[in-house]
């Protein structure tokens, strides 16, 4: 299956309708203190690139976004370091490997910029993020910036290596 990854406004409907499954999914799973989404006016500010990924008809199947700037004063993301932030694919596309391209592309992009290190936070109860995220190299780190002393947050992050290197 042909699946294309591209860096894409979030305010298209097809998109909106993701992030409103991505909403719902986490709603049902967390009560609202513990959800640390991401809305649509925040995923278009400066510093955040936001990524779909397609099939060959031109369908949204997934999307996720990188955010460089800080957005916690109390702990400022260094200019090296950027957070994982939005993942999700939609249920008909589970299983395809859309997840792994979306995280592979976001790498090298991120990588290619400078960037050292990709953070995320995650559930304790996204047992497939989990998952996800160790098969491609992510590692537990301690709680993070405005998910300290969250109960149902988990936190990885990921060395990048040096573009040339």
């Amino acid at each position: 299956m042909s699946i294309s990854i591209a860096v894409e406004p979030p305010r298209q409907p097809e998109i909106e309708e993701l992030l409103l499954q991505s909403s719902a999914y986490a709603m049902a799973l967390y009560p609202p203190e513990s959800n640390f989404l991401l809305d649509i006016e925040s995923l278009e500010h400066p510093g955040v690139t936001f990524y779909v990924a397609r099939d060959a008809e031109g369908a949204a199947l997934g999307c996720a976004a990188l955010v460089v700037d800080a957005t916690d004063a109390n702990e400022p993301t260094e200019p090296t370091s950027a957070e994982l932030k939005r993942m999700f694919v939609s249920a008909e596309a589970r299983g395809r490997r859309v997840a792994s391209r979306l995280l592979d592309r976001i790498e090298t992009d991120a990588a290619a910029s400078g960037i050292r290190r990709i953070v995320l936070e995650t559930g304790d109860l996204h047992d497939a993020a989990q998952a996800l995220y160790r098969h491609a190299g992510y590692v537990l780190i301690p709680q993070f910036g405005q998910y300290v002393g969250e109960a149902h947050s988990v936190c990885f992050a990921k060395a990048l290596p040096r573009t040339g290197d």
